[in-house]
Formats: C-alpha cells, sequence, structure tokens
C-alpha cells in the first residue's frame, strides 16, 4: 500500500446502516484495500442523529459542526478539530447539532465486516 491523501469530496456517502435519517458514511480505505483499519468520512444533517451498540473502536474527528455523543458515562460535545473514541461495546447516540456536521473516522476492525 502506498501513502495516498483523501478529501471529503473522495468518500462514496451511503445511509448508515440500519438508520433512516440525514446520516452518511463513506470508506475511503477499508478491508478492499488490505489495510488492518477503516478509514472514512461521515455527514450528518442538522438535528439527526443515530444510535448504536458499537462492534467496533471507533475514533471520530469531528471537521465541521458540532455533535454531541452520549452514553451510560455521560455526554461530552465536540466540534471542529476534536476527536471523540467511542469504544466497542458502548452504546451511544451521536447527535447532530443544528447545523449538521463533517466527521472523518477511523475504526478497527473494520465496522463494515463486523456488522456482517
Amino acid at each position: 500500500m502506498t501513502v495516498r491523501k483523501f478529501a471529503v469530496a473522495d468518500a462514496p456517502f451511503e445511509r448508515s446502516p440500519g438508520q433512516d435519517g440525514d446520516v452518511f458514511a463513506g470508506n475511503v480505505i477499508d478491508q478492499r484495500d488490505g489495510a488492518p483499519i477503516t478509514i472514512g468520512f461521515g455527514r450528518y444533517g442538522p438535528d439527526q442523529h443515530i444510535e448504536e451498540t458499537l462492534k467496533v473502536d471507533d475514533v471520530m474527528i469531528v471537521l465541521e459542526g458540532q455533535l454531541s455523543v452520549s452514553s451510560d458515562a455521560g455526554t461530552v460535545i465536540a466540534g471542529p478539530g476534536e476527536i471523540v473514541h467511542m469504544p466497542k461495546g458502548d452504546t451511544v447516540t451521536i447527535r447532530a447539532h443544528a447545523h449538521g456536521a463533517v466527521t472523518a473516522y477511523v475504526t478497527y476492525p473494520h465496522w463494515q465486516e463486523a456488522l456482517g
């Protein structure tokens, strides 16, 4: 594998699995590339949210907007330049604020394989 860079425009966005709201994920690196991690971008419409029990460790970097991430441990609010780690096994609710949000993410292992 060679060094590569990606922009949000490179992500093939699809609705997040099991969700019907305005929340999309777009992998730019995953198991099809032979990488041990998945890297991609997320896009959340205004006031959208998802709730899930994580099957992978997930690191989310907020690029635009603001998100709240709630779990049994409490709620954190993250804005541009901030990172949220969500451990495997936690049940989280990720909620975009009034202007929506754009994120970058890294998961280990691959989230698509973990859902399958």
